[in-house]
């Protein structure tokens, strides 16, 4: 975590206004996969701006959506190689639990903290680890990671740098903001506090 405390507070739920409850509304449906019926912090915070949370939330759906080209499992390896790039602590830790929701292993966790060049990724699964540390060093894909991604197609490429932007961004804001852990998020101990 980068804040010991939050610099935007999350909005008290009993104390909404109408625009606020709409904008929120989503996040009540327990089959929702990034809260299951709970507003989490990042939406509590982000709902001060109930307009551009609306926005957000459009995007950030087709991300985490099978409208995405990138099977599940490798979408959350992209994710949580972003928030480690990034440091950022509640976006490790909300999509270490998504992520094995959809397939991957403590050790699969572990490996994406060293990276793409950390033993046991098949060539695509590096070939997207370091496509997400180019985007994040550089904001560009080298031509030879282009071409090591050529079996996700044009789609999937363009889908993995839409889901590496989205989370740098997201990243951006958790940080920034100062937004905490849910109760019962363990922080990853590699990821400290600045402030």
């Amino acid at each position: 975590m980068r804040l010991k405390r939050p610099r935007i507070e999350p909005v008290d739920l009993d104390r909404l206004d109408e625009t606020q409850a709409e904008a929120l509304a989503p996040f009540t449906k327990p089959d929702n996969l990034v809260g299951g019926g709970k507003v989490l912090n990042i939406f509590r915070t982000l709902v001060h701006a109930p307009k551009a949370l609306r926005a957000f939330l459009g995007w950030g759906d087709y991300i985490l959506s099978r409208r995405n080209a990138l099977p599940a499992r490798e979408r959350e390896m992209v994710i949580l190689r972003t928030g480690w790039n990034c440091g950022s602590g509640y976006e490790f830790a909300q999509h270490r639990r998504i992520g094995k929701l959809c397939g991957l292993s403590d050790e699969d966790i572990v490996r994406i903290k060293t990276g793409p060049d950390a033993e046991g990724w098949s060539p695509l699964e590096a070939a997207m680890l370091r496509a997400a540390d180019e985007l994040h060093a550089d904001q560009f894909v080298s031509q030879a990671s282009w071409d090591a991604l050529a079996d996700l197609g044009d789609k999937g490429r363009m889908d993995l740098v839409f889901t590496v932007g989205q989370y740098t961004q997201v990243s951006m804001m958790l940080n920034s903001f100062g937004i905490q852990l849910e109760d019962g998020d363990e922080p990853d101990p590699d990821l400290d506090l600045i402030n």
